[in-house]
């Protein structure tokens, strides 16, 4: 069966410019080859530190970012080969929510027009009792009241706003919604509430979930597979059990020891890693992760390593499984 993502070898380099002809003088490698597949009806999580790169992946996925090398393919269709219309056409197919439920809702206009505002571009209606039957279908879907219809954006709680956010991205009925860390500005027993909303909506409308996050315990969660990034690349990803039973690369069992523990009393075995996270601009040579990884060999840093498949679906970049390591 053919995902309905295909994610291959997917760059984007932000252009650095200097001096007064505004000439490019580097690139921060923000994307650096990424490859990986997003299965019809299922939540992939994307993981790593701030800066990893995860955050410019998912935009670059729905097309809000024109990729510098490499293909994102949806149902079959390149999205940078088609034309504008065309385009225009599929994205109706895929949205996105934001982190902040702050900043990604207009202050100026009510959350009725907020949320219909997909539907006024793509004409999606017959008049404007249909539209407003629509919005205040999509409120009371996601639990909003459809009474605060013409509210305004600052007359909502943190949770309430993600909810409208969420609303707006159903609007079009899409099949795939791409979730950037839409829980991280909300309040522990708000977090589980709109978790456990965006699984009812995946039962109910059959939607397929990219989830970007940093909390792992979240991530462990919510998706049905996770894909770990560091400065740009994947270094390893394996279904949900595998990868919290046997995370294979340091830089993984280093993420997952910082998640707490519940019980106060249990013995934590964290791993602290050295140094900061190197510059995007210009990364390592060899393994990105070599400088602060603990388990470092020779050659980490003048090769980077192949991705493995260690057992079925469990793949790792990583030369501590390689046959070839000097």
């Amino acid at each position: 069966m053919e995902p309905l993502v295909k994610v291959e070898n997917l760059k984007l380099y932000f252009p650095i410019k200097a001096g007064v002809f505004r000439r490019v003088v580097g690139h921060v490698k923000a994307v650096d080859g990424v490859s990986f597949d997003i299965p019809k009806g299922r939540t992939i999580g994307l993981v790593g530190e701030s800066g990893c790169g995860k955050t410019t992946t998912g935009r670059t996925i729905v097309g809000l970012y024109k990729a510098t090398e490499g293909k994102v393919i949806f149902d079959g269709k390149s999205i940078f080969d088609l034309p504008g219309q065309e385009l225009n056409k599929l994205r109706r197919r895929f949205q996105m929510i934001f982190q902040d439920p702050y900043g990604s809702l207009n202050p100026r206009i009510p959350v009725g027009d907020i949320i219909a505002e997909g539907l006024d571009i793509h004409k999606l209606y017959s008049n404007a009792a249909e539209r407003r039957e629509i919005v205040e279908e999509l409120m009371d879907k996601t639990g909003l009241d459809p009474a605060y219809i013409n509210r305004y954006a600052h007359e909502f709680s943190g949770g309430q706003r993600q909810r409208i956010g969420i609303a707006r991205s159903l609007a079009l009925n899409p099949e795939l919604l791409v979730l950037d860390e839409p829980v991280s500005a909300l309040d522990v027993s708000i977090q589980v509430q709109i978790l456990e909303l965006l699984n009812d909506l995946k039962e109910q409308m059959g939607l397929t979930y990219l989830f970007i996050a940093h909390d792992l315990s979240v991530v462990e969660y919510f998706s049905d597979y996770v894909v770990v990034m560091y400065l740009g690349k994947i270094v390893e990803m394996a279904d949900r059990e595998s990868l919290y039973k046997e995370k294979l690369h340091p830089y993984t069992q280093a993420l997952i020891s910082a998640v707490p523990l519940p019980d106060p009393k249990a013995e934590s075995h964290r791993i602290i890693l050295k140094g900061d996270v190197p510059s995007p601009i210009s990364p390592p040579s060899g393994c990105p992760f070599h400088p602060r990884c603990p388990k470092v060999m020779d050659i980490c840093s003048k090769e980077a390593p192949a991705e493995l498949e260690v057992k079925p679906g469990h793949k790792v970049s990583c030369w501590l499984y390689s046959d070839n390591k000097q």
